[in-house]
């Protein structure tokens, strides 16, 4: 796949996710993790900077015609190269003072699967807001590495990296990834798929920001061992009936509905990637199970769905969320 040791000497790690940026020193650790967001004034002859990061994201769904909020990323890739360049600038800027100037050679995570276009637009993005030199990695080689798996042995390995904007399934051995497939879903078009269920079943109308805090209290809720089965979340939106502002309450048997539909995409990933697996290496996954990491890995019904499906046993990683960071971060020691 070209995602080979040894690296080139590198001062930073990237890890430009479509939900967070996060920016990872050797001896400080991650020194930067904030929101993918950038808000710019619009309907002007040029355009400006107003907020990124954390100071966006409370006006995600809230800004007024004159203002817009922008992702660098969709579905894990780069697709706004002006907004990426401003938001690796907001990045180094707050690194802690002293170490900005040396912050010019970066190791930058990637999707696997990302074209020679994606990954051009991103080494430009990085050239453009004054990076001197960038190398990419592709994310799942560094999610395994960050879970502490045996890459560089001859075993192989299966991972599913769940991100915010793509899910990759991957087959690891010997330093490198021999297999991969992915789709371009995750955390955010669960999002989309609770906005567009609500629509739909309640007629009832939410935002983005809003969809993604659903998510989370779900995710909360059925990882709490004392969750009663008819338990239900109170969602506020506005009522496309009457067009009132309103609190609706939605049972959280309704929403795996919604979980389950999603996830049955990422399963038949997997599998494909199983049945393009050499024979050797199928018996080392078939011994050692599945491994799942990123953010999205903690979606309730993803492990128990997969296991079924494949008769394998399925690992979460600990710490799944920051399990590409931590493979970036090793890679620079």
């Amino acid at each position: 796949m070209g995602f080979l040791f040894p690296w080139k000497r590198a001062d930073v790690a990237i890890d430009f996710g479509t939900a967070n940026l996060r920016v990872i020193r050797l001896h400080d650790g991650v020194v930067f993790d904030e929101p993918s967001l950038c808000c710019f004034t619009q309907g002007g002859p040029t355009s400006a900077l107003i907020a990124a990061g954390n100071e966006a994201q409370p006006m995600l769904d809230r800004t007024p015609a004159h203002l817009r909020i922008r992702r660098p990323l969709r579905r894990g890739v780069l697709q706004d190269l002006d907004t990426a360049r401003e938001m690796l600038r907001y990045a180094l800027a707050r690194m802690p003072e002293g170490r900005r100037a040396r912050a010019t050679r970066g190791l930058f995570g990637v999707p696997a699967d990302a074209t020679a276009a994606e990954r051009s637009a991103l080494l430009t993005a990085a050239h453009d807001a004054g990076f001197r030199s960038a190398q990419l990695v592709a994310e799942p080689f560094a999610a395994a590495i960050g879970a502490e798996l045996p890459v560089q042995e001859p075993v192989g390995t299966m991972i599913v990296e769940c991100g915010a904007g793509t899910t990759e399934v991957a087959v690891l051995s010997l330093g490198g990834i021999v297999l991969t497939r992915s789709v371009r879903r995750g955390g955010a078009a669960l999002d989309r798929a609770i906005v567009d269920h609500l629509h739909f079943r309640h007629k009832f109308l939410i935002g983005d920001a809003t969809a993604e805090a659903i998510k989370h209290d779900y995710v909360r809720a059925r990882l709490a061992s004392d969750t009663a089965g008819d338990a239900t979340l109170q969602i506020k939106g506005r009522s496309l009936g009457s067009g009132m502002p309103t609190t609706i309450a939605v049972p959280l048997t309704e929403l795996d509905q919604v979980v389950e539909k999603h996830v049955a995409q990422i399963i038949d990933v997997v599998r494909n990637v199983l049945l393009a697996t050499p024979p050797e290496l199928s018996h080392d996954i078939h011994d050692r199970g599945i491994v799942l990491t990123g953010g999205s890995a903690l979606t309730p019904l993803l492990q128990s769905m997969i296991a079924s499906a494949t008769g394998l046993s399925v690992i979460l990683a600990p710490n799944p969320t920051h399990c590409v960071a931590n493979g970036l971060h090793r890679m620079l020691g």
